[in-house]
């Protein structure tokens, strides 16, 4: 727990420095005025979408779980998932992986079996955001390069995991590496986990379900912006913004994204949006995150907290093996 604070406040002060730097940019009495005019309801709206995007990604770590046939108690499950949370300011999200750590430590699952699954949501985080982001690319004129990225990295993945042939022969490499050849093993059962989930079939249902999940964060951005007085954008440029923009913040491989995300939302809402000049633009990309990236880890905060105290000194139960894939 002691190590997991310390990087969640390494993310913090981070964020701190990065909003610091952008209210002197745009001017931080223009901030404030905007701050005093807000209309703090549509805060709340935010709120409510970010915990519905919450609700459908548990409900898309649920699928997960039960692929690689596991079942856990409701509680387990939703205090391991939304532990990660906990780690959402470490670059690309990796942190998450906690999530395959605390199974292993409570549920004596082994990480290999489980850590699979952040690869798999990052892939159909990546993919939905993209797909999202589509909306928009052949209407706004921006540079579309960093789009492209994100789709090339996600096919590159899905090529490598999908080619039993490729994979072999990384195996095999791997085996010639003296100090690496004992990691194979384990490696053979990631690689068979994330071949599960990764399949056509459950790849198109859990992309699903992530578009679902990001498009009401999209719509909390969108309701945010609509809540400064004057401030007007559509719910198309909205969803394209923030869609695109966090494809650049995980792309950065920055702490959640921090800097590239907000650079990019302010420069776009100024370009795609009416009535919004640089103290509304920073007053709504920084409560937009706040609904968004920080609630989300406040919520991670407690989640873990509540999981260190409920498996103290537990025995974990047993589980079947995995299925073969």
């Amino acid at each position: 727990m002691k190590g997991l604070l310390g990087r969640v406040i390494l993310g913090v002060v981070a964020g701190v420095a990065v909003y610091v730097g952008f209210s002197i940019w745009a001017n931080a009495r223009a901030v404030g005025a905007a701050l005093a005019h807000f209309s703090w309801g549509a805060a709340a709206a935010g709120l409510a979408l970010a915990a519905g995007n919450y609700g459908i990604r548990w409900a898309r770590w649920e699928y997960y779980l039960r692929r690689l046939g596991l079942r856990l108690a409701f509680r387990d499950s939703a205090l391991v998932f939304l532990s990660g949370f906990a780690l959402t300011v470490t670059p690309g999200k990796l942190g998450e992986a906690v999530k395959a750590l605390l199974l292993r430590q409570s549920h004596e699952i082994p990480a290999a079996r489980t850590a699979p699954i952040v690869v798999a949501e990052r892939i159909t985080d990546l993919l939905a955001l993209l797909l999202l982001a589509l909306g928009g690319v052949f209407t706004f004129h921006i540079d579309r390069r960093f789009l492209g990225a994100g789709a090339i990295a996600v096919g590159l993945v899905l090529a490598v995991i999908g080619s039993e042939s490729l994979a072999e022969r990384l195996f095999a490499l791997t085996e010639r590496v003296p100090r690496a050849a004992r990691f194979v093993p384990k490696l053979r059962e990631f690689h068979g986990a994330a071949t599960t989930l990764l399949r056509p079939g459950p790849l198109v249902v859990t992309t699903a379900l992530s578009v679902g999940s990001w498009f009401l964060e999209c719509l909390a951005f969108w309701v945010v912006v609509r809540g400064f007085p004057g401030a007007l954008l559509g719910l198309q440029a909205a969803t394209f913004i923030y869609a695109a923009m966090t494809v650049a913040g995980a792309l950065s491989f920055l702490p959640g994204g921090l800097g590239v995300t907000e650079a990019g939302m302010l420069a776009l809402l100024g370009t795609l949006g009416t009535g919004i000049g640089r103290g509304t633009a920073a007053a709504a990309t920084f409560l937009t995150r706040a609904c968004t990236l920080w609630f989300a880890v406040a919520i991670g905060l407690c989640a873990l907290t509540a999981y260190s105290r409920r498996f103290a000194g537990a025995r974990p139960p047993e589980f079947p093996p995995a299925p073969d894939v």
